[in-house]
């Protein structure tokens, strides 16, 4: 049986919202949601590695990543095998998109709080994947009204290459989970 990861966004968790939904409306598929560090890149790159080397190799999973999650996951399916990866209002430039956030102190789901440095920005880098057309199937679900994220840098990045779902209005926790999750079903049962 087809097994769902969820990636969740910056200073969410594993037992979030969008994490729930899926959990209870892709039921029977099993819904994985790892909680990691998003907000320390080379630990959460490290932790989700783990997680999916540790995967069953037999089956492929689907992987949904939102917002950061998104992020990950497209340097994951780069690294990993993933049978599709859905990402919801990707960020999918976390340099330019948190560069307005410097100096401000954070706090994750789990309590952790951490202080927005350009340190901490660089070493989100070495994970953006400048060129996402290589064959890796990936569909897009886009919030026109996303006020953290212009969907425009994910449609135009993934243009040539992914199945893009951009939907009027909405906003960056994303409004449109039903559509997202008729899609994400109908792949989890081919």
């Amino acid at each position: 049986m087809t097994t769902l990861v969820y990636l969740h966004g910056l200073n969410s968790s594993g037992l979030s919202h969008k994490a729930g939904v899926l959990r209870e409306r892709m039921e029977p598929f099993p819904v994985l949601a790892p909680t990691y560090p998003a907000h320390r890149p080379d630990a959460a790159i490290a932790a989700l590695s783990d997680f999916f080397a540790g995967l069953p190799s037999d089956a492929p999973p689907l992987v949904v990543g939102s917002s950061m999650g998104g992020f990950y996951g497209q340097y994951l399916a780069r690294r990993s095998r993933f049978a599709h990866l859905f990402m919801i209002n990707p960020a999918l430039t976390p340099w330019d998109l948190m560069a307005a956030y410097v100096g401000q102190t954070m706090t994750t789901a789990c309590g952790e709080t951490y202080t927005v440095t350009p340190e901490l920005i660089g070493q989100t880098r070495p994970y953006g994947v400048a060129n996402p057309c290589d064959g890796t199937p990936t569909t897009l679900f886009l919030d026109k009204g996303d006020e953290v994220i212009d969907y425009r840098i994910a449609a135009n990045l993934y243009r040539h290459c992914g199945r893009l779902m951009i939907f009027a209005g909405g906003d960056h926790a994303f409004q449109h989970l039903d559509e997202a999750i008729a899609v994400i079903r109908e792949a989890a049962e081919r």
